[in-house]
């Protein structure tokens, strides 16, 4: 915990000090186009504690964040806290699917691999993970826009629900339209991570496999497959836990990728449209909800490799 105290204290501040340092400013970037005078901007800048050397302004922030208070967003003219509270939600909801699925998916296809390694079924699995890990966010996120939702219009495009006709469904009907709209950022994501996991899991099956009570397994008329199953993926699976928490990071980053192109309302556009606007005080929260998010997930990683194996405890 003090450790993830550190880490967040010197994200957030390395985050501060670089949105202060870019170019341009929220100010301009909001008044800028809008034949405002040099004289009202810098009363603005004034108003929002912007016109002070970036340490005082960084102390400021820091009081007020251990209150509890994240100030207020220039370019959504609503207070941060409330910002952050509608879309936290919508991409914890993404990313909690997407990562339960990628482990669901990966581990099913690591015991596949190895029930026969060096198999046909293993190598064609493995060459297919590779391809997947070697796509970019983003690019797999357009192909899967452009063939389900304009050639194949099976899934809308993007949104979290239906702007028009959402109000107007039934309880049945408004549930189905948040599924249909989850379907092909979920997708992307899973299809991402799977690859990382997959391979992760395959190759601490194959750790185990020669060890001697797996041949003891098979001596005693068990065949490979149940050995695997039974035996091998229980004693293999620690690396995987602690590697759904280590792995949440790269899929929030993910997540900003994904979000962005099917303009799903979550932190990572969020995050974006803040950059876009300048919106320092935005940003810097953003960062710091985020990586005490990873901090959390981290810390409970932690916790279930010690519930999952004994030796953890003991020691």
């Amino acid at each position: 915990m003090l450790q993830a105290t550190i880490v967040v204290l010197l994200v957030t501040t390395v985050t501060f000090v670089l949105v202060n340092l870019a170019p341009g400013d929220p100010i301009s970037a909001t008044l800028g186009r809008q034949g405002v005078t040099e004289e009202v901007r810098r009363q603005w800048r004034a108003d929002y504690g912007l016109d002070g050397p970036i340490a005082e302004q960084y102390v400021r922030w820091i009081a007020n964040a251990l209150r509890g208070e994240l100030g207020y967003s220039i370019s959504f003219r609503r207070p941060i806290a409330e910002v952050i509270g509608d879309a936290l939600p919508r991409t914890l909801l993404l990313v909690g699917l997407a990562l339960v699925l990628s482990f669901a998916l990966g581990i099913v296809l690591a015991v596949w691999q190895s029930e026969r390694p060096g198999g046909g079924r293993d190598r064609w699995i493995g060459r297919v993970l590779l391809v997947l890990f070697s796509v970019p966010d983003f690019w797999l996120g357009l192909v899967v826009l452009i063939a389900f939702a304009y050639r194949l219009p099976i899934f809308p495009p993007s949104g979290i629900v239906d702007p028009v006709m959402h109000d107007y469904m039934s309880f049945g009907g408004r549930v189905l339209d948040r599924l249909r709209h989850l379907v092909l950022p979920v997708a992307t994501l899973t299809l991402l991570s799977t690859a990382v996991i997959s391979r992760q899991q395959r190759s601490a099956l194959l750790e185990v496999m020669p060890s001697d009570w797996m041949r003891t397994a098979v001596a005693k008329g068990l065949s490979r497959r149940r050995a695997v199953r039974r035996h091998a993926l229980r004693n293999a699976l620690l690396p995987s836990i602690t590697l759904a928490g280590l792995y949440l990071p790269a899929l929030v980053s993910g997540a900003l990728l994904i979000e962005k192109v099917f303009s799903w309302p979550g932190m990572g556009l969020l995050a974006a449209n803040a950059i876009a606007a300048r919106d320092y005080l935005l940003i810097t929260a953003v960062v710091l909800v985020t990586s005490v998010t990873v901090a959390i997930a981290a810390l409970l990683a932690d916790l279930a490799s010690a519930v999952a194996d004994p030796r953890i405890r003991v020691g």
